[in-house]
């Protein structure tokens, strides 16, 4: 094939999903081209179709899915009409995909590095020694720092960010022809996000690979892209150089879009107010094992000495690089983890209260995970899934009674009670996020751990979460501890900011202060790279 010929061509692509009550068309007529060593984005909301899109290149929609017309061709070749077999030598050798929810596509009783030579395995005949090496070369490659000690680690134990680079790591093992990346910097703060970018554009340098690139993050579509495609409702409603878009959008939506960003300030906080979680010296030590007899021979210090005491109506912002220990600093306040140094929470010590104890607080205090399709059980309908708190600590209510609070939490959060029936998978990421803030936001809580809640959400909805988890805030006088490693959305979230790297606090304050004038220069990089600074940070936040 000449130059010119498309590595992708996707042509009049629609995805149906079937239900007992109605067929719903998901991507209606789309087309678009990939040509080799080329970035294409595919941008919109939550919902629009970009994802379930790229999953039909391989083939890997859920049996409900349908593929009424078009065809997708990759070297010529129709997919959508392939047999199993015929698919499964594409997948994972010239057609690779990085997943949106690394927790879900990485096996939990597996290594990372078995799951890496497993691919090496199979697709290039690697092992021993020679797939270790390999291993540690592409763990080196995606910015996991000591990639040695990383190799006999389980998904459970790496931080939200470094399960995104050790998908990418398995994603390019076999130097693809075409790279599908679903949100693949979601998770990755802002400093490792430059990096897995340069990555990229290194590796498509390199190898010629083209990508098909899924995101929400325009910053990230400036950066990497050649050309946009903006899908709204399923359909592609613009398409362009990413220079010409951004200049001069043609479609309303595509306007709507660029323009969107978390606005507003901060709830307003008191001193006065009493300290509703608070924790001095806090410790969260992960063992390293080594030998045949499993002795300890160091520790991962994940939490090493933190001090923070958090005031009613207040939001703490948490940042700092993955691996910082943001979440894990999280994890250990509402007791999810075991930890050493005291814990007060509402007045009272829990760091010593056993399971049983505990339980009566848990309906005050509770976490949005930043995976929402690994934390919303798949058997369970979107209607359990957030009334499943009020079974357990509001028995009393009558089963109408708890499908109004489920119904009223839907709403509060943007999404159709008519939905509530339906299971996590027929949602979008986006979708999906909305479903755990309304599980963890209908109990009514004191305190809420929010680990990234906005991570897999569009810019539009993006800002209509910090709205609504604002509001939220005023209203029921809630207490959030905000972790997040997208600055703008703390700086429209957060009255005070903390934040960490390799386990310590660097710095804390009010985050006026430290937008404005931060004193460490791990915070000045953390900004700069945020903002795309060369100067102080302080004047981003206002732009």
């Amino acid at each position: 094939m000449n130059d010119d010929t498309p590595l992708l061509s996707v042509r009049g692509l629609s995805v149906a999903f079937a239900s007992e009550e109605r067929t719903l068309l998901a991507v209606d007529r789309v087309s678009f081209d990939v040509r080799r060593g080329e970035t294409v984005a595919l941008v919109g909301e939550s919902g629009s179709g970009k994802s379930v899109t790229a999953l039909s290149v391989l083939k890997l929609l859920p049996p409900s899915a349908t593929h009424p017309s078009g065809e997708v061709r990759f070297n010529g070749e129709n997919l959508i009409a392939m047999n199993e077999s015929q698919i499964r030598k594409v997948r994972g050798n010239d057609v690779t995909m990085v997943f949106q929810e690394p927790m879900t596509s990485l096996n939990p009783l597996h290594t990372v590095e078995r799951q890496i030579t497993e691919i090496l395995s199979i697709h290039r005949g690697l092992s021993g020694n020679a797939a270790r090496k390999r291993v540690i070369e592409l763990l080196t490659e995606v910015g996991i720092p000591e990639p040695e000690t990383r190799l006999g680690s389980y998904p459970h134990q790496l931080s939200g960010g470094q399960r995104q680079r050790v998908m990418i790591a398995v994603a390019l093992a076999n130097e693809p022809k075409l790279l599908i990346a679903d949100e693949p910097t979601t998770a990755l703060d802002v400093t490792v996000q430059a990096q897995i970018l340069k990555l990229l554009k290194e590796l498509q340098s390199r190898l010629g690979m083209a990508m098909l690139f899924i995101t929400h993050d325009l910053g990230i579509v400036r950066k990497i892209a050649d050309r946009v495609c903006v899908m709204n409702n399923g359909k592609i409603v613009e398409t362009g150089p990413v220079a010409d878009v951004f200049r001069a959008p043609q479609h309303p939506y595509t306007r709507e879009l660029i323009a969107a960003q978390p606005k507003g300030d901060p709830a307003p906080t008191h001193p006065n107010e009493p300290v509703v979680m608070e924790t001095t010296d806090l410790k969260v030590w992960f063992p390293i094992k080594r030998g045949v007899l499993r002795k300890t021979v160091g520790h991962i210090k994940a939490v090493d000495g933190v001090s923070v005491a958090i005031r009613k109506g207040e939001t703490l912002g948490v940042v700092g690089e993955s691996g910082s220990g943001k979440t894990t600093l999280g994890l250990a306040l509402i007791r999810l983890i075991s930890s050493k140094g005291p814990i007060v929470f509402m007045g009272k010590p829990v760091d010593t209260l056993g399971f049983s104890e505990m339980r009566p607080q848990r309906s005050e205090m509770q976490i949005v995970f930043q995976d929402p399709f690994g934390s919303l059980s798949p058997r369970m309908s979107i209607a359990d899934i957030v009334g499943e708190g009020l079974r357990v600590h509001q028995p009393e209510l009558s089963v109408a009674a708890r499908e109004d609070k489920v119904i009223a939490a839907l709403k509060d959060v943007g999404l159709d009670p008519a939905s509530r029936h339906r299971y996590p998978h027929e949602f979008s990421g986006g979708q999906r996020q909305r479903v755990a803030i309304a599980r963890a936001a209908v109990l009514e809580p004191s305190f809420i751990v929010l680990d990234e809640p906005t991570s897999a959400l569009d810019m539009i909805v993006q800002a209509q979460i910090v709205d609504l988890l604002r509001d939220l805030q005023q209203r029921r006088g809630l207490t959030y501890m905000f972790i997040s490693h997208d600055l703008r959305v703390v700086a429209a979230l957060a009255s005070r900011i903390l934040v960490m790297r390799h386990g310590k606090v660097v710095e804390q304050g009010a985050a006026v202060d430290i937008f404005k004038n931060p004193q460490s220069d791990y915070t000045r990089a953390l900004f700069a790279a945020a903002f795309n600074l060369e100067t102080a940070p302080g004047a981003a936040v206002a732009q």
